[in-house]
């Protein structure tokens, strides 16, 4: 007789991790097809050569922000400098008058024009004393001279204010462009992180093989000569900085922004450039062709301008780049070139 026995149920513990199994190999399956795919290295690259980009504009604005600092500061300086010296020529005209009042008061008699140097208060009466046909005539010309020293003196103080509320302002913005910056360069670096270790050594070995390249092999620069005397011996300078590192703000002489770089170059040749590249592309005057640019000239990069660099000759221009790279050449073609601006 066949048996019709059933077949032994699983154990509770069995049927447990059954589930449990099941349940966390649907949730894998499920996991893997919604997780957004792991970018390549080329992606990730371009990513961060645009947060690269972000934090050259940036650091142009920050530039923009720094030399109206500078600006404002020798304002105020210069501000504050001739409110001490005019207050030193108010204080000399009060002591002067002060002797005569008080040589008059032991004499028995004096003026009522130097009364206001016995008044605890002598600005209140120098206010009140406005009909200088009651004063003494042999000392209205002094009174004169004070009330007027005393009226510039406010006008100095208040425009002096003025120029302290812009130097703050300027000062949060300059704080607030120094911030981006940071924060463009940090983003950079997480995307970075998120490449294995092998793929972070690939892209700096590329890096590193394009400044060497420039730094140790001089590219073509045809045989068009500079346009004067100054673009020569400013391209020169520029030269002699080859291998030197990109470093926002930098302003030389051993590393440099890009605008850093073009200014510190033509200042070698003696003419001072605006720091920013905005305004430096008005420094000139402007080429809109390639072919009728010469080495020494400088070239504007981006709608914005936001880059600058040399033209080196042959398509070539020698520039500051960005973060993680040096004063190297570079073909023109690898950035949007907008008009060349001929110094001088």
């Amino acid at each position: 007789m066949a048996s019709h026995r059933r077949a032994k149920q699983p154990g509770r513990t069995r049927v447990t991790v059954l589930t449990a199994t099941a349940a966390a190999a649907v949730a894998l399956t499920s996991q893997s097809a919604n997780a957004a795919p792991q970018p390549s290295k080329s992606e990730v690259k371009a990513k961060v050569d645009k947060l690269y980009e972000e934090a050259a504009q940036a650091t142009e604005k920050f530039n923009g922000a720094k030399e109206k600092q500078d600006k404002l500061q020798k304002q105020v300086d210069a501000l504050q400098d001739r409110v001490a010296r005019g207050q030193d020529e108010l204080n000399t005209l009060r002591n002067n008058l002060g002797t005569v009042a008080a040589a008059q008061y032991r004499s028995g008699g004096i003026d009522p024009a130097l009364q206001l140097f016995l008044s605890s208060d002598p600005d209140t009466y120098l206010d009140q004393a406005s009909a200088l046909d009651q004063l003494g005539s042999r000392h209205s010309d002094a009174i004169d001279q004070m009330q007027e020293k005393r009226r510039d003196l406010a006008q100095q103080r208040k425009e002096a204010q003025g120029k302290l509320t812009d130097l703050a302002e300027t000062r949060k913005q300059l704080g607030a462009k120094k911030r981006e910056v940071q924060t463009k360069l940090g983003d950079a670096q997480k995307l970075l992180n998120t490449l294995t270790a092998q793929q972070r050594a690939e892209i700096k070995k590329e890096e590193t093989r394009a400044n060497r390249a420039s730094a140790n092999a001089r590219p073509d620069l045809g045989k068009t000569l500079p346009g004067s005397s100054a673009a020569a011996a400013a391209f020169a300078a520029g030269q002699s900085k080859i291998g030197k590192p990109y470093l926002w703000g930098g302003t030389g002489p051993n590393s440099f922004d890009c605008s850093g770089f073009t200014s510190w170059s033509y200042a070698q040749a003696g003419i001072k450039l605006p720091r920013m590249s905005q305004d430096q592309a008005n420094a000139g005057t402007r080429i809109y062709k390639q072919s009728d640019l010469k080495p020494g000239d400088l070239v504007i990069f981006y709608g914005d301008l936001h880059h600058v660099g040399l033209y080196a000759g042959n398509g070539q221009v020698l520039h500051s780049p960005r973060s993680g790279t040096v004063v190297r050449y570079e073909s023109m073609n690898n950035m949007p070139f907008q008009f060349g601006v001929r110094v001088g």
